[in-house]
């Protein structure tokens, strides 16, 4: 039995305390012991990070490896390696590489629950920097697909030919089907949310603002769907390049609880800047910015312990941070064992110094990091 004392992230606020925990979380206990400067938060969970620590999900076992083992260095206790739009070989060959290092678990890896689908099920007016091989959705590709039984969340533009049906099917098995790449109509949006609910589904909208368009009083989009619909969740990618501080802020005001932060991270983070490379396309970093050679933005270097720190920097308190990074996604994906603090969760813990940089990690109460 292990036991840590300081400023415990609660989502009720902030409490000095003493949590004891084995693999699980045995007590969480107010203590007097002298305040201490370290804060002690639920371990982080990124649903959407490609690579990071020169790995990509793209690379196979052995980049999947290697970029959740530069996350969890970051605080990331749980993380869904995520595909991208290529050449259907090669995202069937990244399937069964998540597939490989699911079925041999680490204990100095992450917890990886499954896969991120993004494309190639996305809209070629919205391809972001995602390379241009999209594909529409079939009855083939859909069972070849679920056949690899990881995928647990999908990335979809509703306007495609066969959206809906494909929307059906993964909502019926499982999968979050999360819109995402897309130039739909707000009638369209909603007739894949409805798709999704009928089918007893979850939906989302992947990385708010980004490859959507924007919102207008005439043409609300995908955007004023994300914002209006008070059941569906949204994924935000706050390094500061990709969402205003203002936009952010108006989302959350209009998700509250269903907005939660992501990566969308790539294999140049812990690099050096200068080029580098995603879904085989060339990409510069330069000043914590990721782009195509036309400018576009390709994904971030971002983590989430930068992620909280961006957030404190426009006034959010860790309890409500704590939700951004772990409680809401925990609740997206339905991992109903880890996201808060509290008694027979998993002891997935990230303990932060004063300055919020992460000095210690535990994986289900196993010291990994510090």
């Amino acid at each position: 039995m292990a036991r840590l004392t300081g400023n415990l992230v609660t989502p009720q606020g902030l409490l000095h305390g003493t949590i004891t925990f084995s693999n699980i979380i045995e007590d969480v206990a107010a203590t007097s012991e002298p305040r201490a400067d370290i804060y002690i938060l639920p371990g982080f969970i990124d649903t959407h990070v490609h690579g990071g620590g020169g790995g990509d999900t793209m690379d196979g076992p052995r980049g999947v490896r290697k970029l959740a083992k530069f996350h969890l260095q970051h605080g990331t206790t749980t993380l869904y390696p995520t595909t991208i739009t290529n050449p259907w070989d090669n995202i069937t060959k990244a399937l069964r590489g998540v597939q490989e290092v699911m079925s041999e678990p680490s204990n100095d890896l992450p917890d990886i629950p499954g896969v991120h689908l993004e494309g190639p099920f996305i809209s070629p007016k919205r391809l972001g920097a995602q390379p241009p091989f999209t594909l529409e959705p079939s009855q083939e590709l859909l069972e070849e697909l679920l056949n690899f039984k990881v995928i647990r969340l999908v990335t979809l533009a509703p306007e495609i030919p066969n959206a809906l049906e494909a929307a059906n099917v993964f909502a019926r098995a499982g999968v979050r089907v999360s819109i995402g790449h897309s130039a739909a109509t707000y009638e369209q949006v909603q007739a894949c949310l409805e798709t999704i609910h009928k089918a007893g589904g979850t939906a989302g909208f992947t990385h708010l603002y980004n490859a959507m368009g924007g919102l207008s009083g005439r043409e609300p989009g995908v955007v004023g769907v994300a914002l209006a619909d008070e059941s569906s969740f949204a994924e935000l990618i706050f390094d500061t390049h990709h969402v205003h501080q203002g936009s952010f802020l108006a989302a959350l005001n209009a998700k509250r609880e269903h907005l939660f932060f992501i990566t969308d991270c790539i294999r140049a983070a812990g690099l050096l800047e200068g080029k580098t490379e995603l879904g085989g396309q060339e990409v510069t970093v330069k000043n914590g910015r990721a782009v195509l050679g036309d400018g576009t933005l390709a994904g971030s270097v971002l983590t989430l312990d930068k992620a909280l720190r961006n957030a404190l920097g426009v006034g959010l308190r860790l309890e409500q941070i704590s939700k951004l990074l772990s409680t809401t996604p925990a609740q997206y994906m339905n991992l109903a064992d880890r996201g808060r603090l509290g008694p027979g969760l998993r002891a997935d813990l990230v303990v932060l110094d004063k300055k919020m940089n992460v000095q210690e990690v535990y994986l289900a109460g196993r010291n990994c990091v510090g």
